[in-house]
């Protein structure tokens, strides 16, 4: 089973020309350090897995075997912030643990992880603890054996330093302090994000024989990158969105895997980011290319969406149970939640992890790559970017309004409700539309996204209300067909109906604001 850990540090490095063995200054100089202690030295083996062309060091992510050390066994390293990893950690065995493997899936793909690099390093451990002696850092002077495991990889070695907070503390001032008192000895921030991003630097083999070593590597061709759009022009600016948006997908995936917090949310929010920007630039990216491309990540979404949906409800209906006096709260109400949730909860994310593995998805973040490095520009590409974004902002904004007008044309109904899910949806896309032009627009393009915002969430609010009413139905229906009272979820379903009233009622002054912001310029 895996676990994980968070790991706060940095690296340094000696002078290239430091002939002398490597020493350092006086930590107890270190603000809150009153006590260093030395541990044992420890020999690490460690082989670092990576595809042919190495795909895991391309974002900055490390998969290594190590024996030796108190943590012997499988690391994955996923990068979370300057500085900031998480490691997590398979039991020792002979082959890459699938738990490990299933996370760097989204950037494998069809690839296979093979060894690339072994590294041997002798690691002196000094402790810095506080004045209660508890430990605030490790540090660690690794003197490292790098071979390359590549064909035509060469071998190299160096000494370095890391300086790890301890486990619980978060405070990194200390390595601040400490990076500056290893400046003034010379020991500089390591120009390596880490051992193996250095070691396969300095190991790699002549450039022919790297570039045929990728390519043998492959599973499928991803065409080279197309001539790129001229700087200022749409394409530009949509290519370069898209790009984002599509390392955002590939970086997600691990973490819904893990459960992340909100994870599911943004990638399903970037699902829908892409689908916008293939809709809504139309006039930069041929649509019989994108549309296929469209259905499949509206698959991906309604995939994610089980899980997503049913958390968000469970989290709604739980906070107006808790809302509630508990006079009106009869019966097992809790519990039956509880329930529902867990069980709704179960089969959707086992639903999620099956799209997440799916050769259906594969192929959606391979075509997604094939598009961006051969795009099907159309002459509305070239033009400059302000007045192909602004007007295809404006184009949303006017579906918007139309179906807006629609819905609150309607008596209230179910025909309303549906109407306004609708305007919802293109009330996103609008919203996606201008942050996607902000960049090139501006404020006026920030204020109207701020704003259609507002609109989004005043609609996603009632058309919780509709959900969260039919789930109350069905809970209702339970609890009396097991000879419960059904009043606090007939309680519930009443407020719901009013929350959505007020919804309905605000939205014609929220829409009033975002109807009035407008682009200017032609």
């Amino acid at each position: 089973m895996a676990d994980t850990k968070r790991e706060i540090e940095r690296k340094f490095e000696f002078p290239a020309s430091h002939g002398a063995p490597p020493q350092l200054p006086d930590l107890t100089a270190v603000p809150g350090v009153a006590a260093v202690t030395d541990g044992a030295v420890t020999e690490l083996d460690a082989v670092y897995y990576d595809t042919h062309d190495l795909r895991l060091d391309a974002d900055s992510l490390t998969l290594r075997r190590r024996t030796g050390g108190a943590d012997a066994g499988w690391h994955l390293k996923l990068p979370v912030s300057a500085g900031v990893r998480d490691e997590i950690r398979a039991p020792l065995s002979d082959d890459v643990p699938p738990e490990l493997a299933a996370l760097v899936r989204s950037r494998v793909r069809e690839g296979t992880l093979v060894p690339v690099v072994r590294l041997r390093s002798s690691r002196a451990v000094r402790h810095l603890l506080a004045e209660d002696g508890a430990q605030l850092v490790e540090i660690s002077v690794d003197t490292v054996r790098a071979e390359g495991l590549r064909p035509g990889c060469s071998a190299t070695s160096w000494t370095e330093i890391e300086a790890e907070l301890a486990d619980g503390v978060q405070d990194d001032t200390h390595l601040d302090h400490i990076g500056a008192l290893l400046a003034e000895s010379g020991i500089k921030p390591a120009t390596s994000p880490s051992k193996v991003a250095r070691a396969l630097r300095e190991t790699a083999p002549a450039r022919a024989d790297a570039d045929a070593d990728a390519h043998a590597g492959r599973t499928e061709d991803v065409p080279s990158e197309a001539a790129e759009p001229a700087e200022g022009t749409a394409g530009a600016r949509v290519l370069a969105h898209l790009r984002a948006q599509r390392d955002d997908l590939v970086a997600l995936d691990p973490a819904v895997r893990r459960e992340l917090p909100d994870a599911v949310h943004r990638m399903r929010v970037t699902t829908r980011r892409l689908r916008s920007a293939f809709t809504s630039y139309a006039k930069v990216l041929d649509r019989t290319v994108t549309d296929p491309l469209g259905d499949e990540l509206k698959w991906l979404a309604r995939e994610l969406g089980a899980v997503r949906d049913g958390d968000v409800l469970a989290q709604r209906l739980d906070a107006h149970i808790r809302a509630l006096p508990t006079t009106l709260v009869l019966g097992p109400v809790t519990a039956r939640l509880r329930v529902h949730r867990v069980a709704q909860h179960a089969e959707a994310r086992r639903t999620t992890l099956a799209a997440l593995d799916s050769p259906r998805q594969l192929a959606l973040l391979g075509a997604l790559d094939r598009l961006l490095a051969d795009p099907p520009l159309l002459p509305g590409a070239h033009r400059p970017a302000a007045r192909v974004l602004r007007q295809a902002v404006r184009k949303d904004h006017r579906r918007l309004a139309r179906r807006l007008d629609t819905a609150l044309a309607l008596a209230p109904g179910p025909e309303r409700d549906r109407a306004l899910h609708a305007a919802r949806k293109a009330a996103k896309r609008a919203r996606y539309s201008a942050q996607a032009a902000t960049p090139v627009l501006g404020k006026p393009a920030k204020k109207l996204a701020k704003r259609l915002k507002a609109v989004q969430n005043t609609l996603g609010d009632h058309q919780d209300s509709v959900v969260a009413r039919a789930a109350l139905r069905t809970l209702a229906a339970r609890a009396h067909a097991a000879g419960e009272t059904a009043f606090t979820w007939g309680l519930l379903y009443g407020r719901e109906e009013a929350r959505a009233a007020a919804r309905e009622r605000e939205l014609p002054q929220v829409w009033a604001r975002a109807r009035r912001a407008r682009l200017h310029g032609g």
